[in-house]
């Protein structure tokens, strides 16, 4: 796990905007690790987070492409059922609001990247690591008294 900046950038809601961007991005050699991209009615909404964020910003800079970055989790988890469960059992028996997520794509069985924007980062990663306080995980069997 690990908290990494994530580009939102506003496009015009048009063909191949988003094509422009992946290639010129393609042409800096920077590898987009997950993305996720939302309509509206004036613009469409690409968020992402590749493997070089000062490239990044300046191809988007170069196209006039308007962004701004925010902090992210990125998960890794094994690609089966449940592991995206965990993963949100674990920051809502915290108190740990996911404000949006999205995930890349993996082999079946293999491992894959979940981008969580949440309410508090720091929290979250506390939460998520293997040195939790065991008094704050999750007990088996039972849900949180909000989800109930």
């Amino acid at each position: 796990m690990e908290i990494a900046k994530q580009i939102t950038a506003f496009l015009e809601n048009k063909p191949g905007r988003l094509g422009n961007i992946c290639s010129a991005l393609a042409r800096e050699k920077v590898n987009i690790q997950a993305l996720t991209v939302m309509d509206s009615k004036e613009h469409s909404v690409l968020r992402f987070v590749t493997d070089d964020i000062a490239k990044t910003k300046a191809v988007l800079h170069a196209l006039g492409t308007p962004i701004q970055e925010a902090d992210v989790l990125i998960v890794e988890m094994s690609n089966q059922p449940g592991a995206l469960a965990r993963v949100c059992e674990r920051l809502a028996s915290n108190h740990i609001n996911i404000d949006y997520a999205y995930c890349s794509a993996g082999p079946r069985n293999g491992r894959t990247i979940g981008i969580f924007r949440v309410s508090n980062i720091s929290r979250a990663t506390q939460a998520l690591s293997d040195g939790a306080h065991p008094s704050r995980q999750r007990q088996p069997g039972r849900r949180p008294a909000f989800a109930r």
